[in-house]
């Protein structure tokens, strides 16, 4: 079930939270992918001057959270990590990378996402897969 009502001008307009801080912009959003893009710059890199592993994670975690949401019931039901993991392919020193999403599992009370991040020449960065519970809302 793909949600319509988010699109990417209003993902994008999610800005006062971990997304505005590190500047990460929703691309696309469709029934099965998500993808955006965060910029490597003074907010991502880690002292040494790489894309910072942790600022990957934020941007495959963003993504696989609110891919389930776009496959969800917002009204009823939250989606909440409960587990990620990422493999550190190649650095990235400058410009941006692209994280793309798709599930490889959608149930009742979990989803499975991969999530692949990319340079700007296409190369694997990051490859990471991520467990969303799917809660109830409480009233």
């Amino acid at each position: 079930m793909f949600n319509h009502k988010f699109t990417i001008k209003s993902l994008n307009m999610l800005r006062n939270n971990m997304l505005g801080h590190v500047g990460i912009e929703f691309l696309e959003v469709k029934d099965g992918f998500i993808s955006a893009k965060m910029p490597v710059d003074n907010r991502t890199k880690q002292p040494m001057g790489l894309l910072h592993g942790g600022a990957s994670v934020v941007l495959a975690e963003t993504l696989g959270s609110v891919g389930a949401l776009a496959h969800i019931d917002s009204e009823t039901q939250v989606p909440v990590g409960q587990e990620i993991n990422a493999n550190h392919i190649k650095s990235a020193k400058e410009g941006e990378v692209v994280g793309e999403a798709t599930p490889i599992h959608m149930g009742k009370k979990s989803h499975v996402w991969e999530i692949k991040i990319y340079d700007e020449q296409r190369d694997l960065v990051c490859i990471s897969r991520m467990t969303v519970a799917i809660i109830t809302k409480k009233k």
